[in-house]
């Protein structure tokens, strides 16, 4: 199972403001080119984010991102099912049905691993990936070079 790249994306967001960056309250636009990400996928994982309860954002000057208690305490398996949502591995019903879906198992199973990555995710926090080891990485990260 591959995650999409907001899901990435989100994870990156959310790992880096739980990391409490240096430079206070980061803004939406920061957050993203200190992770080197483009800043109209932040800011649309940002909103998703702030949706969840996650993140709070406040506009203007002063303004930027904070992570919530609820961001600190939530488990990957829950956020990566919130930011993925809850879509099979293979649409076997999509514009071009497959045409064994009557009497094919692999759907099931398919389904079944999914599960199985989710609950692998359930054990694990935020703040366990922010751990005191990990921090000085996220806290440091430079803006990638300009090509």
């Amino acid at each position: 199972m591959q995650l999409t790249q907001f899901t990435d994306l989100g994870l990156r967001v959310v790992m880096y403001l739980a990391g409490n960056p240096p430079e206070g309250i980061p803004s939406t636009r920061t957050v993203a080119e200190r992770l080197g990400l483009s800043y109209a996928h932040t800011a649309k994982v940002v909103a998703r984010l702030g949706e969840l309860g996650v993140v709070t954002t406040r506009r203007g000057r002063g303004g930027g991102l904070c992570i919530t208690e609820l961001g600190r305490t939530a488990t990957l398996g829950w956020l990566t099912r919130a930011l993925e949502g809850e879509d099979e591995v293979v649409d076997c019903e999509g514009s071009k049905p497959c045409p064994m879906r009557r009497a094919c198992n692999l759907r099931s199973a398919l389904r079944t691993a999914q599960n199985a990555f989710y609950a692998a995710l359930d054990d694990i926090t935020v703040a366990d990936l922010t751990r005191q080891d990990t921090s000085p990485v996220l806290l440091n990260l430079e803006p990638p070079p300009s090509r």
